[in-house]
């Protein structure tokens, strides 16, 4: 077991507060903190609290300053049987299959899809074909990896996720009183199947000179908003993501998406192909090991309305999920994802943890320590968090404390 030292992503739509916060800083940290990284993607790393081995003689030991951080994908990389196990290998090759992150968003994400598999190998390949540097800001696959997602809510959290059906959408539309978009909201009055709402959304994504239909819709979405409208809700979410993107096409389509509040302790899983944009608040994602995002809007990085179009299914549904407790102190997440697992864990006394490895543990409140089969002990305070590998064997946690715990999924999927 090692300590991790997570990277922060600071992107501009992040807040300031709730991961300096969650890791004891001072508040308010010095710009926008929107994501916090506990893995082993390429791109990010985290580093281990391990000391780098000794060289053997005679070769001199660098300057301590000069001594670059262990990194858990190098750790894996050198004994991947070890970290992994065996079965996690055959499965996901020396890769550990997750990534472990805490979100909060202060701002709109962009609306966004993620590839299958077959979709990712693919679009890595031509966009390598194509000659593109693996930091190339048009680049729109920056892994092999698929990433379906799990959003576990530590606070109120809004998400705008999946699309809505023909006939809400519709009605929707209508109450606008938009006249521009009277021919879209007619369409889907009379659609049948999903296949409308794609089509609805490439009308909105590919609108040409959006701005006036931007600024129509904003100020019908004041109206509704205060009104008793049952679309208030999703009218107000759409203003208030239009002050931060003016113009922006972006907040048409949001009304054409699902629009949710989770509650702490909701989550929905988003598999590839749905379209989601998460609006606000902080919580717990799980995902596959993987940065492959496509964008339509709402962001200032690299937008490709035809490749999202193309990945996305409209048939995707994304349920607001409620964990499912297995034992006492132990509930999960059940989801179609082979490469995750969340697991929550509240630990009053004492805790057989699920799964023998590879896990990575982040303490929400209170301590813990963890004890491996071997007799080796790891003690987590709120913040921290930890790389569990395969070769620990089963642990036992004692508390009081609450954790999340990142594994595999299982083999196969029930």
């Amino acid at each position: 077991m090692d300590l991790l030292r997570p990277v922060i992503r600071p992107y501009p739509w992040g807040t300031r507060t709730a991961i300096a916060e969650l890791q004891g800083r001072p508040v308010p940290a010095p710009g926008p903190e929107a994501e916090l990284w506990m893995g082993a993607h390429p791109s990010a790393p985290s580093a281990l609290h391990r000391p780098p081995p000794t060289p053997a003689p005679p070769t001199p030991a660098p300057p301590a300053s000069s001594v670059a951080p262990v990194t858990l994908d190098a750790v894996i990389a050198g004994d991947p049987v070890r970290e992994l196990g065996a079965d996690c290998v055959a499965r996901f090759g020396g890769r550990l299959p997750f990534l472990l992150k805490v979100l909060s968003a202060e701002k709109a994400l962009s609306i966004q899809v993620h590839p299958s598999r077959a979709q990712a190998e693919a679009g890595y390949a031509a966009e390598n074909a194509r000659g593109l540097a693996a930091n190339d800001p048009a680049r729109n696959y920056v892994d092999d990896w698929p990433k379906p997602e799990l959003l576990y809510a530590l606070t109120p959290f809004e998400v705008a996720a999946g699309l809505r059906t023909p006939a809400d959408a519709s009605a929707l539309l209508r109450a606008l009183r938009v006249d521009e978009l009277e021919p879209l909201a007619a369409g889907l009055a009379d659609a049948v199947g999903e296949d409308a709402l794609g089509a609805a959304l490439a009308s909105v994504l590919e609108w040409p000179e959006p701005c006036p239909l931007v600024a129509s819709v904003v100020a019908a979405c004041q109206r509704l908003a205060a009104s008793d409208s049952p679309f208030a809700a999703a009218c107000a979410a759409a203003v208030r993501v239009a002050a931060d993107h003016p113009g922006d096409v972006g907040v048409v389509a949001l009304l054409l998406m699902r629009h949710e509040v989770l509650q702490p302790g909701q989550a929905v899983f988003m598999p590839a192909g749905g379209l989601h944009a998460y609006l606000h608040g902080t919580g717990i994602e799980l995902l596959a090991n993987s940065d492959n995002v496509v964008r339509s809007g709402l962001t200032g990085k690299h937008i490709d309305v035809p490749e999202l179009l193309r990945l996305l299914d409209p048939a995707v549904a994304v349920p607001v999920l409620s964990p499912r407790l297995l034992a006492n102190g132990l509930a999960t997440f059940d989801t179609s994802a082979p490469e995750f697992r969340l697991y929550l864990l509240d630990v009053a006394a004492s805790l057989a943890l699920p799964g023998t490895g590879p896990a990575i543990l982040l303490c929400l409140d209170g301590t813990c320590t963890l004890r491996a089969a071997s007799g080796q002990e790891l003690d987590l305070a709120r913040g921290d968090s930890c790389f569990v590998p395969f070769a620990d064997g089963p642990l036992r946690a004692t508390g009081p404390a609450r954790l999340v715990q990142a594994t595999p999924g299982p083999s196969t999927q029930g």
